[in-house]
């Protein structure tokens, strides 16, 4: 982008174009959030600021943040949040981006009461802290190898109200959590390794690997969190893990394994296996 700024719609139009000749798979959104980021806008408000002339700041921070998306980093990393579940979270190179697919889970596990939750691997808190948020008398731990990581966890949980009933802590998976849980959740890393290579760039590129893969077939938490899950499950508590579309039938048998038999597998929006859920006999 050259020359004088022009007016947003004018910015909206070149910033779409460049993505776009990049190859980028939806640029028009991505324009649309860059542009509302520059603007200090909410994205839904940005519209309404394309006839005006942009402001040469605003302009130089829509540069930067163009630059950026070309690299192909994530546009929630450019603009330090997400949208989930109705809310903002904030998202940093130091924890996963949430996906729309995690929903599943926090909609299963809202189906039903429960108390005490312990979200594993919490990473940006976005699972815990929204389950604390929908149910206002539960209180929650979430765990994570990473520091970095939790301490966006933490600050997720400051700015949604629900800091004084969760609590944060660092733990490899079970190592280190006492006491049971009436739910227990957990999105652990599940790629293999041999498909780490086949990831987009904003993906492989700019996400950590820690919360990707645990290498191997991909399955190595899920042998740990089930081995483990019985010892801190409450009885009739609920137990849900986010999976990859191929992993179901292996993350139900080690449930089996690990004495939670009756497991089952909730399908995303779009048919594919996504999550794996089972109660512990009353």
């Amino acid at each position: 982008m050259t020359g004088e700024p022009g007016t947003g719609a004018e910015a909206f139009r070149a910033a779409t174009a460049r993505l776009a000749a990049a190859g980028l798979p939806d640029p028009a959104r991505d324009a649309r959030l860059l542009l509302a980021h520059a603007l200090d806008l909410a994205p839904d408000r940005v519209m309404l600021a394309l006839h005006d002339p942009l402001p040469a700041g605003a302009a130089v921070r829509l540069e930067q943040a163009l630059a950026a998306r070309l690299a192909r980093q994530p546009v929630s990393q450019i603009i330090g949040g997400r949208q989930f579940w109705g809310r903002r979270f904030r998202v940093t190179p130091d924890v996963l981006d949430p996906r729309p697919e995690t929903e599943v889970l926090v909609a299963a596990a809202l189906a039903a009461p429960f108390s005490r939750v312990i979200d594993l691997g919490t990473g940006s808190g976005v699972i815990l802290v929204t389950l604390l948020a929908e149910r206002p008398e539960a209180t929650g731990l979430g765990t994570d190898l990473s520091p970095a990581a939790l301490a966006v966890a933490e600050g997720n949980a400051v700015t949604h109200g629900v800091a004084a009933r969760a609590r944060f802590c660092p733990a490899d998976w079970w190592r280190g959590v006492e006491g049971r849980f009436d739910l227990i959740v957990s999105n652990p890393p599940y790629i293999a390794a041999s498909e780490m290579a086949g990831l987009s760039p904003e993906v492989r590129d700019w996400e950590p690997h820690l919360a990707l893969t645990p290498g191997g077939d991909g399955l190595d938490a899920y042998r740990v969190l089930a081995a483990g899950a019985g010892a801190h499950l409450s009885p009739g508590g609920r137990l849900f893990f986010e999976i990859g579309p191929s992993q179901g039938t292996a993350v139900v048998a080690a449930l089996a394994a690990g004495g939670l038999a009756g497991a089952h597998i909730l399908k995303d929006l779009d048919g594919r296996d996504r999550v794996v859920a089972v109660r512990a006999p009353a």
